[in-house]
């Protein structure tokens, strides 16, 4: 039997239901009505005995832990929590029943119950109001403050509004005289106070002013200024908590009063001043009342939450609300169940009937496209019929919509979310479609009614002109309204896309929906509102736009744009992110290929001038997309005709976008345009996103034209282009299939110059051919041809062969001496060639390397050459081909520069002899090998030296023996001479040792001109030993003389000091310094200098006996009677032998007179002026 949804419910669901929680709701029978349908969930019940638990602890012991923290988002029931509990506190009577007991039937556990009653009972008043309504405009710091001392004066029955006034009353109650000051007041003002003291400071000062001067004493005067005064009247945190604690002191001890603040979480927010003006007072009550004073306050976050960015900064204020209690939309979900939408039991039943007969329809069509949120369908028969007609996705998203459109700024606190918004929304959308049948279910678009009358005018304008057009039929019909509706519903809810697919489930309104006319029917009406401007698009998601943004669609859509602004930006996503490559890498993976890249006629890259890759988009009329035009422009190139999808249009409006934004000067408008305009970028960025999907795509279903032949690929978008430019290759490039093998390194190149091999049997023989022709034909027109040359000839189409095997195909030429590398000018033969690779490829080197076809030594030549070379090298087995002979005469004739260039160095610093041949070898190895880098002048210098070869050769082997066998002897006599020249005087008395040194030189000395006698070289050991033997003995001899003289001179000293020991240490220097000379003469080698010890010692000593004379003279004898003075002492002057008796060799009577007469005029001159002379 057929049901209509009305007669279903348990309850009458046109019965009146309080929309919104009003913390400050006072009829009794409304209050009666939420107390008896308040539902306790499973959570709720939770958090009423944590609650009353730390709140019956108090009464125990006292705490300052007073702060209690009720978080929750919209539609969780907080502002529902908070009234209830301000109800049990009081333990409020409404309709004979007490609070308390209400909640008693509704619980089940009587033992958890007994925190609760036990907290009713005590004496308690519950200040209950929500801070957003009852804050002031003016947010200064100290604003949580005064709402609290509002509240507080107000409840104490002081207009708390004006705190000035509010002090008068307090001050006049304390005095006893509240009546007769307004009795007073209202027989002089006409009017009772309580109405008007409001504006009484402002209207009414000298009625006022009287009335305190009358009741309180003072003069008019004193009364008229205070009343004027605009101080402000200060008030402080912990004035405010002295007067509370003052005022519950004088209740009984059980005695609480509670601040019970709604919507501190939005009112406080992220204010740095509000948080820490909230955190001091809550402190301060916490210290100061102990428990009988507490603070109990929402928030949709969690306190935790909205200090979690300055957690150091307000870690006290987490102390201070330390019960915290955090409601989820699960509670709202079962409230809205039980009060709304509880069925009879013969209605629940039918519709789990209902839901068995649907089941497999219901979960098709609720099935969510690209949604983050958890939403869903019904779970089964009990869940279809505890929510029918709505379906359970609803509650989670209505709460979800209600908190984005309250956070964009749509009529602000009377939207408040708490389940009783929730309430009166889905109670609302029920009585819309009561009437209808069991098949019936809630469109998402009919909560729109419960939100109207809190939007901005702006929103409803935009839905009201839309219903104005259906209504006139101005291109509009009554569906898109509610379309427009639903659109505008999920207008900030970024979890749910708002795609065709999604809006047919939001819009489905009969379990039995057609989905495929449904979905028709929804897609005329999103393009009726697209055309008309009430809707934007954004790739398959349509949103709300409001008339700003209609005002900016309008323009965006009118901003011109140049076609090849999106022919270019169609490249830019195919070539730098759909087919990103820069080379396309063919066959084997070793070669990589240059391609130029078109789109439509126009250029996206750089012209390699290699292959092209072409793309036709819509913008390319259809005529040249015709099948023979393009089988005929392909030559050369791919060219690939991008299927007809809607690519085209997405990315001229991100264009138009963009270019719009750059033209507004954004900062310059008002914010609201600041935001919607900025808003565009990311529609202009999902469309580009889009457009590279549907590019994508069109490529995958492309059409594929290669040298003018159409071909058919498979695969993604890359695939495909990889495939075309496969094919491309092989058209392009058609002698690539010449390269048979490919070479990867310098090792390659280097393997093939080190082992050359048969004609005809080298790898890749037919390009080694094509290159080798290339080289004749230059060779004929009398061209030069580079290495550079050679790799673009090759490099480029129809080949396309790589630099690596290019280099190696000449470097096989090389091998087989086909060909001859010059590089500035010189020969590079192949083995030098393997140490300089880079001849063949590098760029910096290339252009200066010279490959030419070879031009050979001739056979004669060679042979002789060879003949001479074993002659001359004393080898036999000399190479008869004309690369093996050039490297063995250059390496052989570098062999010998090098062995004569170091005889040569060691000429320096000596004086050897034949200087001259060594220097003349040298040169003559330096003369041939000059001709290296050219094989015919090599051999011919060779043959044309071949005497002055011999020659040197044999010149040379003297110096070679003298180096190898006589030059240490050479040198040790050269070593003898030089060290014995300071003794030549004292060898030359030695007649054998004067002849021998004579005979040394003789042969050290090197001739000016002649050959040097390197026969007698054998002679120099023996007179080096002749030489030495009687340098020693004069040695021996001189040390003993020298020593007789130290111990002479020795005796002196001791004879002089007489052993007197006034002198002692005269005598010990004296014997030191002789005992060092001593040493001396022992090591001295050199007759002459030990001769020159003699005088530093006899004037050192004569030196010492002065002193020591000196020291021991006795003292002056006295002067004679008659004061003649003494006679002076004798002057005598010391001289040593040796300066007076010079060493000399006498051999004449008249030498000797000389010597004779020489010493008689140095004594004679030495007299003079002196007593005498006293030698040494």
């Amino acid at each position: 039997m057929a049901m209509i949804i009305r007669d279903m419910f348990r309850d009458n669901i046109n019965r009146i239901i309080g929309g919104v929680v009003k913390v400050g709701e006072k009829t009794d029978a409304v209050l009666a009505q939420e107390l008896e349908e308040y539902v306790v969930t499973r959570e709720l019940r939770k958090h009423f005995a944590k609650f009353f638990g730390a709140y019956a602890d108090a009464f125990n012991e006292p705490t300052d832990n007073i702060g209690v923290w009720i978080s929750g988002f919209f539609g969780s029931g907080k502002s529902h929590f908070l009234k209830m509990l301000s109800f049990i506190l009081s333990n409020v009577e409404f309709g004979g029943k007490k609070a308390v007991d209400v909640f008693r039937s509704k619980w089940e556990d009587p033992a958890s119950f007994m925190d609760m009653d036990r907290a009713s009972k005590a004496p308690t008043d519950a200040i209950l109001f929500n801070i957003d309504v009852e804050g002031f405009t003016n947010k200064d710091r100290t604003a949580v403050l005064r709402v609290f001392a509002k509240m507080f004066y107000s409840f104490l029955g002081f207009y708390g509004e004006d705190l000035k006034v509010a002090r008068l009353e307090q001050y006049i109650e304390s005095e006893g005289k509240t009546q007769q000051f307004k009795d007073t007041f209202e027989k002089i003002a006409g009017k009772d106070w309580d109405s008007a003291r409001k504006s009484a400071l402002a209207f009414k000062r000298k009625a006022v002013a009287q009335t305190m001067s009358q009741v309180l004493g003072m003069s008019e005067d004193e009364a008229s200024k205070w009343v004027t005064d605009k101080t402000e009247t200060e008030l402080s945190i912990a004035a405010l908590v002295k007067e509370i604690q003052e005022y519950v002191s004088q209740k009984p001890k059980d005695y609480r009063l509670l601040f019970m603040v709604d919507e501190v979480g939005q009112y406080v927010g992220a204010d740095t001043d509000l948080l820490l003006n909230l955190q001091s007072l809550v402190e301060e009550i916490g210290s100061k009342c102990q428990g009988k004073v507490w603070v109990v306050c929402t928030g949709q976050e969690a306190i935790d939450e909205i200090i979690k960015a300055r957690e150091n900064e307000f870690s006290r204020i987490q102390a201070r609300f330390k019960t915290r209690l955090s409601l989820s939309s699960s509670a709202a979900d079962e409230v809205i169940q039980e009060r709304i939408l509880k069925k009879t039991p013969e209605a629940a039943e039918a519709l789990r009937s209902i839901y068995e007969t649907n089941d497999s329809v219901l979960r098709n069509l609720f099935s969510f496209k690209d949604c983050v949120l958890d939403i869903k369908g019904f779970t089964g028969a009990e869940d279809f019929a505890r929510n029918f007609p709505f379906v359970p996705y609803q509650f989670r998203l209505l709460q979800k919509v209600f908190g984005e459109i309250r956070k964009h700024g749509n009529s602000g606190t009377h939207l408040a979310g708490g389940e009783r918004s929730m309430l009166s929304g889905f109670q609302e959308a029920a009585q819309r479609i009561q009437k209808e049948n069991e098949f019936a279910l809630a469109p998402f678009y009919l909560f729109y009614d419960t939100v109207s009358s809190f939007l901005n005018s702006d929103i409803r304008r935009v839905i009201e002109r839309c219903q104005e057009a259906s209504e006139k039929g101005n291109g509009i019909e009554a569906q898109d309204v509610d379309v427009l509706k639903l659109l505008y519903l999920i207008r900030y809810v970024d979890d749910v896309k708002a795609n065709l697919d999604n809006i047919i489930i939001l819009m489905a309104d009969n379990i039995q929906l057609d989905k495929i006319t449904k979905r028709d029917e929804v897609q005329k009406s999103l393009d009726r509102l697209l055309s008309q401007n009430y809707i934007g698009r954004t790739g398959e998601t349509y949103n709300f736009l409001t008339n700003e943004e209609q005002d900016i669609q309008r323009e965006i859509k009118m901003t011109p744009v140049d076609t090849s602004d999106v022919v270019g930006k169609i490249g830019s996503i195919i070539f730098d992110q759909i087919y990103d490559i820069r080379k396309f890498r063919y066959g084997n993976g070793k070669y990589d290929f240059d391609f130029d890249r078109f789109v439509d006629n126009q250029a996206i890259s750089n012209g390699s001038g290699g292959m092209v890759l072409q793309i036709l988009t819509a913008a390319t009329d259809v005529l040249e997309k015709r099948d023979n035009i393009l089988m005929s422009s392909s030559s050369g190139r791919a060219v690939v005709v991008l299927a007809d999808i809607d690519y085209y249009n997405r990315l001229e409006n991100a264009i138009k976008i963009r270019k719009y934004i750059k033209q507004r000067n954004v900062t310059q408008l008002p914010k609201s345009m600041q935001d919607i305009i900025r808003s565009q970028s990311d529609i202009a960025a999902s469309l580009e996103q889009e457009a590279m999907e549907y590019i994508s795509e069109a490529i995958e279903k492309a059409v594929f034209f290669v040298d003018g032949n159409r071909i058919e690929c498979t695969g993604d978008a890359k695939k495909k282009l990889n495939q075309a430019l496969d094919v491309l290759v092989g058209h392009v490039y058609r002698h690539l299939g010449l390269i048979e093998h490919n070479y990867d390194s310098d090792l390659d190149l280097l393997s093939i110059l080190e082992n050359p091999t048969f004609e005809g049997s080298c790898p890749n023989a037919a390009a080694v051919a094509k290159v080798e022709e290339f080289l004749e034909m230059k060779d004929r027109q009398k061209m030069t041809v580079s290495m550079a040359d050679i790799l673009r000839q090759y490099g480029d189409k129809p080949y396309g062969w790589r630099e690596i095997d290019i280099a190696a195909i000449v470097a096989t030429l090389v091998s087989a001496q086909k060909v001859t590398i010059k590089y500035a000018g010189n020969t590079v033969q192949p083995d030098e060639l393997a140490q300089k690779l880079d001849l063949l490829h590098r760029k910096s080197e290339v252009g200066k390397t010279v490959v030419s076809k070879r031009i050979s030594v001739s056979g004669v030549k060679i042979k002789n050459a060879v003949a001479f070379l074993r002659d001359y090298m004393h080898a036999m087995s000399v190479p008869n081909d004309e690369d093996g002979l050039v490297k063995f005469i250059i390496d052989n004739i570098d062999l010998k520069k090098n062995l004569y260039d170091r005889y040569k160095d060691r000429y320096i610093g000596h004086n050897y002899p034949d200087r001259g041949v060594v220097s003349k070898a040298c040169d003559l190895m330096e003369d041939i090998l000059s001709q290296k880098s050219d094989n015919i002048a090599l051999v011919d210098c060779l043959l044309k030296k071949q005497e002055e070869l011999l020659d040197s050769r044999e010149n040379m082997e003297k110096v070679v023996n003298f180096f190898n066998s006589q030059v240490s002897v050479f040198d040790s006599a050269v070593k003898v001479a030089d060290d014995l020249k300071d003794d030549a005087d004292y060898i030359a008395e030695n007649a054998d040792a004067r002849h021998a040194m004579e005979e040394l030189k003789s042969i050290i000395e090197i001739p000016a001109s002649g050959p040097y006698a390197y026969g007698r070289i054998p002679e120099l050991n023996e007179l080096i030993s002749r030489i030495k033997t009687a340098h020693s003995e004069m040695l021996k001899a001189k040390r003993m003389a020298v020593l007789n003289t130290i111990a002479e001179n020795a005796k002196l000293i001791d004879d002089a000091a007489q052993g007197n020991s006034k002198v002692a240490h005269l005598v010990s220097e004296a014997k030191i310094f002789l005992d060092a000379r001593k040493q001396k003469v022992e090591t001295l080698k050199n007759l002459a200098l030990i001769d020159s010890l003699i005088p530093q010692i006899t004037s050192r000593v004569d030196d010492y006996r002065l002193r020591i004379e000196e020291a021991l003279k006795p003292a002056a004898a006295p002067t004679t009677e008659g004061g003649e003075p003494l006679k002076p002492a004798k002057k005598y002057v010391r001289v040593s032998r040796q300066q007076v008796f010079r060493p000399k060799r006498l051999e004449s009577e008249s030498e000797i007179d000389a010597y004779v007469a020489e010493i008689r005029k140095k004594m004679l001159e030495l007299l003079k002026g002196n007593d005498g002379i006293e030698l040494n």
